[in-house]
């Protein structure tokens, strides 16, 4: 190898090494959440995220399983209510084995689907809607039907069709195509 190939690889591996570099300071000068122990970074999407989490494992496998991977990492942008693996174990034994099931996805996905609002809302914005509202705030899911805000003391909850409520546990985890607040509840349409 002459002189002046030696210089040319050397002078890409530098370029290679100062962009990957800028990369990585670009990622730790992010504003990151932590969510089921790992970092969710507001440059990656919705999925990006979530496959990270080791607390939404059973989210993660029903979102695939309904197909809906490749929606939530487009443009969006939506609020994501993401239910925890603690939430999904509190449905009756078997239910989400069922509802995996090729045969129920289209139930899944509306089950899904009923966890997504249209847009970006800030844990803030949804408290202004409830302080506007008398105390609660109905807002439409992308399945069509609505969701009752409500606030007790500093938390902030959501109900369901069927009135059960889940609190949010970690709100405004920031993404590249919307925002997502965890919740200790699956909700039902």
């Amino acid at each position: 190898m002459n002189t002046k190939s030696k210089i040319t690889i050397l002078g890409i591996s530098f370029l290679f090494l100062a962009f990957s570099g800028e990369v990585n300071a670009q990622m730790t000068k992010e504003k990151t959440v932590m969510v089921g122990g790992a970092a969710m970074y507001p440059s990656k999407n919705i999925i990006e995220n979530a496959v990270n989490s080791k607390d939404h494992k059973t989210l993660v496998a029903a979102v695939k399983a309904a197909g809906l991977v490749e929606t939530l990492q487009g443009s969006g942008p939506f609020t994501v209510l993401a239910p925890t693996d603690a939430a999904f174990a509190k449905l009756p034994k078997g239910t989400v084995e069922t509802l995996v099931k090729p045969e129920n996805k289209e139930m899944l996905t509306q089950i899904l689907t009923y966890h997504v609002l249209p847009g970006k809302l800030s844990a803030k914005e949804i408290w202004a809607a409830v302080k506007a509202g008398n105390g609660k705030s109905m807002m439409k899911t992308v399945e069509g039907e609505e969701l009752t805000f409500w606030t007790k003391g500093k938390d902030l909850y959501v109900k369901d069709a069927k009135g059960n409520s889940a609190k949010v546990t970690i709100a405004d985890v920031n993404q590249s195509n919307g925002v997502i607040h965890v919740i200790d509840t699956v909700l039902m349409p």
